[in-house]
């Protein structure tokens, strides 16, 4: 049961002190980011600390904003620990997974986050279906116009060969074969 910390600027003027001074008191580990911003995903030293993170493991923060910018963030970065069976702490917060208030705060954030992700996924659904009321057209375009379609068609079935045909149409054969079906 390893507590690994996980310390973060974002410019190379600030400093680390505090966070490494309270990270140190409680972790086996400190794991830095220098001069990487919090909204970007590829910071070395939180993918480094996540990749050596293991079942019943701790990752510990000094303050919430160090490990994201946003609830979404933080919530997906949580999740992510959850499902591994990985334990959390903010020392500022007074978040931390391995008592019952904090595993309770924890299943808030991740309810909130699903929640979230459920809304959004009404909202997309409602928007599709309100697009196709209107008459629009979803999804990609396609690769052949209804007039060529016709034409690529009708030239298979009169006999062509279909890899000739869809290679001068520029379409995969299967594509061309997928058309055919939809004439029958």
């Amino acid at each position: 049961m390893t507590k690994v910390g996980y310390a973060r600027v974002s410019t190379q003027d600030q400093r680390l002190d505090l966070q490494l001074a309270a990270l140190q008191l409680v972790c086996d580990r400190v794991v830095v980011d220098e001069g990487i911003s919090g909204s970007t995903i590829k910071r070395p030293g939180l993918i480094s600390a996540m990749r050596s993170l293991k079942s019943g493991d701790t990752l510990v923060v000094w303050r919430l904003d160090r490990l994201g910018r946003s609830i979404q963030d933080l919530i997906g970065i949580i999740e992510k620990l959850r499902k591994r069976q990985i334990d959390f702490q903010s020392l500022t917060e007074n978040i931390d997974t391995t008592s019952a208030g904090g595993r309770f705060v924890f299943h808030v954030l991740a309810s909130m986050a699903e929640f979230e992700r459920c809304l959004i996924r009404e909202r997309t659904c409602a928007g599709l279906e309100a697009a196709r009321a209107r008459g629009q057209r979803l999804g990609r375009r396609p690769s052949l116009s209804d007039t060529e379609r016709q034409s690529a068609c009708n030239a298979v079935v009169q006999g062509e060969d279909a890899l000739e045909v869809a290679r001068r149409y520029g379409v995969h054969p299967r594509t061309l074969a997928r058309y055919i079906e939809r004439m029958r």
